[in-house]
């Protein structure tokens, strides 16, 4: 299991260090929101789209870490795809911490194996880090916001609370129990509905933001199509 090593800016306790950080896992949970409306919501915006209802909620899909990039620019097969902004949970050094990232999945892909259509594609991450613990006491004010531009123009694609999702002892523990999230595993941890729908981009930027300490982990990139020759 090679996976990839990432070199994070790591903010703990008011401080903030740069470190490499090996991760060997990557897990993505999906339709993880606390709201069964919310969820509900997401799940047939998918529908819409010929994906069908996951056999569980939330659902964990396995992909390889090594799909995980701080890249400004990704290359696509063809023209069917889309981001989405997520929360990440990484353990490394025996602490649990929170960044940003988009689960950039083949839509068409999609439609008959979710699996296949996440692992198809890069999963960016912002290049830097928080302790969990120094927003635990207000993880639910916690902001994802992502913004996309389409044929020029960029709009708000995609905003909530982290009040929405599941909170991260939780989701982890539907996982891996009362293990806790095992060293060098990334955790993607569930999205919104999109404004407007699901589409695809030429550029794709998402951040987390948090009110209470005034700070913000922002990231982007721009997507190239490839051709598909047959």
């Amino acid at each position: 299991m090679s996976g990839t090593t990432i070199d994070f800016l790591v903010h703990t306790g008011g401080t903030a260090t740069r470190q490499p950080v090996t991760l060997r896992r990557l897990v993505i949970a999906g339709w993880t929101g606390r709201d069964p409306v919310a969820r509900d919501k997401h799940i047939a915006e998918l529908e819409e789209l010929g994906i069908p209802r996951p056999a569980t909620t939330p659902i964990y899909y396995e992909v390889a870490a090594s799909r995980l990039t701080t890249a400004d620019g990704i290359e696509v097969s063809g023209g069917d795809s889309s981001g989405e902004v997520e929360f990440v949970l990484v353990q490394s050094g025996g602490r649990l911490l929170v960044g940003v990232g988009s689960d950039h999945t083949d839509r068409k892909v999609e439609t008959y194996n979710i699996t296949v259509s996440k692992q198809m594609c890069d999963k960016p991450v912002a290049p830097e880090l928080w302790l969990v613990d120094d927003v635990a006491a207000h993880w639910d004010k916690l902001m994802l916001r992502a913004y996309a531009t389409i044929d020029g123009e960029r709009v708000l694609y995609q905003e909530g609370a982290l009040s929405g999702m599941l909170a991260p002892a939780d989701l982890v523990a539907r996982r891996h129990g009362q293990a806790g999230l095992p060293e060098g595993t990334a955790m993607f941890g569930g999205t919104f509905a999109a404004k407007g729908g699901i589409r695809p981009a030429d550029r794709f930027e998402f951040e987390l933001a948090d009110p209470v300490l005034n700070r913000v982990i922002r990231h982007g990139y721009a997507i190239t199509q490839l051709g598909i020759a047959g």
